[in-house]
């Protein structure tokens, strides 16, 4: 939507403004000249993990008691609608902070002090490795295991699809302890993974879309990590944690989509109005101005609604099914606006010096991470 269209976010007041402004200075001016060489490296390297911390731009909705800037989640929105609706996905600044929300909302005291300071600075690039090659949405099917050795644990496995894999400088890292089956017998491990005999990042993956970033395998061979990293001090908690901050990171997802598409449809907006066909714009066309309506009121009830779920977190009241709604609806919506964006442009919405050709293929993995929204529907059945 042009910018004077685009919904003025009720949670939003002046000095979120301020800081919506300089979030966007830093993303032009050290993001956007980047991407091009970032997307072709496939990954976006440490310094500009260390700038943005210097900048006070990561975890920015924990406490300044653990050394983080002491903002809301308004502050990641803000964050992630700077960075999605210019299609840069490369820096992932929501994986880091839902790997932080893990340590602030399960670890101990001293894990907390410990890491959480040195993420805000950006010193330490978290990831959450969960995944395997037989196990994605089924957590319970996980196989890397950690076995208690005196004052360690030592773990072997390995892990794919890990955001921030290869720069990942703390994991939260899912194995199984103990002989319990299914979810009971998961518990959480941070790891350090600096000069770290026995841990090993395989390759960056190539993707269909999302190239700037990193997304890797990763590998555990007798690792020893301190039983002073289990996460919160107890075996066995690990399933409990991941499914309390399920919320969160589906938020995030929802709010990435609605993102995504309200830059789809400013760029289209744009585009429609400059480009001629027999001798007019082809926003003169009947239509593409009902399908510029049809994409402006899909985003635009997706805004509302993300925007209610925004007010919901911040008031504590937002419940899984309703984000898990929020993830699968968005996310399936975001898919269609994109694909109309793309046809808009014609033969340049094919082309990935175009944002809508990018906006497209990054659209295509929100279906699926974050837990595949055919889970997200089972979940909401649940609660029916």
């Amino acid at each position: 939507m042009a910018h004077s269209q685009r919904r003025v976010s009720p949670w939003m007041d002046s000095d979120l403004d301020m800081f919506r402004d300089s979030v966007s200075r830093f993303v032009e001016t050290e993001i956007v000249p980047q991407d091009e060489h970032w997307r072709k490296q496939q990954n976006v390297g440490h310094a500009i993990w260390r700038r943005a911390g210097e900048m006070g731009f990561l975890c920015t909705d924990i406490s300044d008691a653990y050394g983080c800037p002491g903002g809301d989640f308004r502050h990641e929105t803000i964050l992630i609608e700077e960075l999605i609706r210019r299609g840069l996905s490369g820096f992932a600044q929501t994986v880091h902070s839902i790997a932080a929300h893990y340590i602030l909302n399960h670890g101990t005291e001293e894990q907390k002090q410990r890491y959480l300071p040195r993420m805000a600075r950006g010193e330490l690039v978290g990831a959450i490795a969960f995944t395997e090659p037989g196990a994605g949405s089924d957590l319970q099917a996980l196989r890397t295991r950690a076995e208690r050795v005196g004052d360690n644990y030592r773990i072997n496995g390995s892990k794919i699809f890990i955001t921030n894999g290869y720069l990942a400088e703390i994991l939260i890292l899912v194995v199984r302890t103990g002989t319990a089956p299914g979810g009971k017998g998961l518990s959480i491990f941070l790891v350090e993974t600096k000069d770290q005999k026995g841990y090993r990042v395989g390759r960056i993956l190539d993707k269909m879309g999302m190239k700037a970033q990193d997304t890797s395998e990763l590998f555990f061979e007798d690792l020893l990590v301190p039983a002073a990293n289990l996460l919160g001090g107890e075996e066995g908690r690990g399933f409990a944690q991941l499914m309390s901050d399920l919320p969160y990171e589906r938020l995030i997802i929802a709010v990435a989509g609605v993102a995504a598409m309200e830059g789809g449809v400013e760029a289209t907006i744009d585009y429609v109005k400059q480009r001629k066909a027999f001798g007019k714009a082809v926003a003169e066309f009947q239509n593409t101005r009902f399908k510029l309506a049809e994409i402006v009121t899909n985003t635009h009830v997706a805004r509302i609604f993300v925007d209610r779920c925004i007010q919901d977190f911040l008031d504590g009241k937002l419940d899984t099914a309703t984000a898990s709604m929020a993830k699968y609806w968005i996310t399936d919506l975001q898919q269609q606006v994109l694909d109309e964006c793309v046809q808009l442009h014609g033969g340049y919405g094919y082309m990935n010096e175009y944002l809508v050709a990018r906006l497209f293929a990054d659209a295509r993995v929100h279906r699926i991470y974050g837990g595949t929204n055919e889970i997200m529907k089972e979940v909401i059945s649940r609660s029916i």
